[in-house]
């Protein structure tokens, strides 16, 4: 058994690849309408879900925002540099809401980034 995705919901569609793939480097895999259903699927990430684990980001087309709740914390990416990952997305625009440095009681570098909808993305700088 392995995981194969996250699922989250998206207000703009166009507006979450852009910020996956610009900031991230995560490619569109595939897109699909459903229009009997009123919904957009689109999975991103770095490869195929039938070997990576992946985003897949639903659009509802009649509902423009989502309330986050608070069950759901955070995806993770590892990048080799925590502190250069958050100068480059903060020069492409991206909201950088806690700048990379130890973890609190640990040693562990990471920083968030939160996207368009809300959701926070965790860097976890990794060797």
């Amino acid at each position: 058994m392995r995981i194969l995705h996250t699922m989250i919901r998206v207000g703009d569609l166009d507006r979450s690849i852009g910020f996956y793939t610009t900031l991230f480097g995560m490619k569109v895999l595939s897109r699909k309408d459903y229009p009997d259903g009123r919904f957009t699927l689109a999975f991103i990430g770095y490869g195929d879900e039938s070997s990576h684990t992946v985003i897949e980001l639903t659009h509802n087309w009649d509902t423009k925002s989502y309330e986050l709740g608070n069950g759901f914390g955070h995806i993770a990416i590892a990048v080799p540099d925590a502190y250069q990952a958050c100068d480059e997305i903060s020069a492409k625009g991206g909201n950088v809401v806690r700048p990379a440095g130890p973890m609190k009681h640990g040693t562990t570098i990471i920083a968030f980034v939160k996207d368009p909808d809300g959701y926070m993305i965790e860097l976890i700088q990794r060797d």
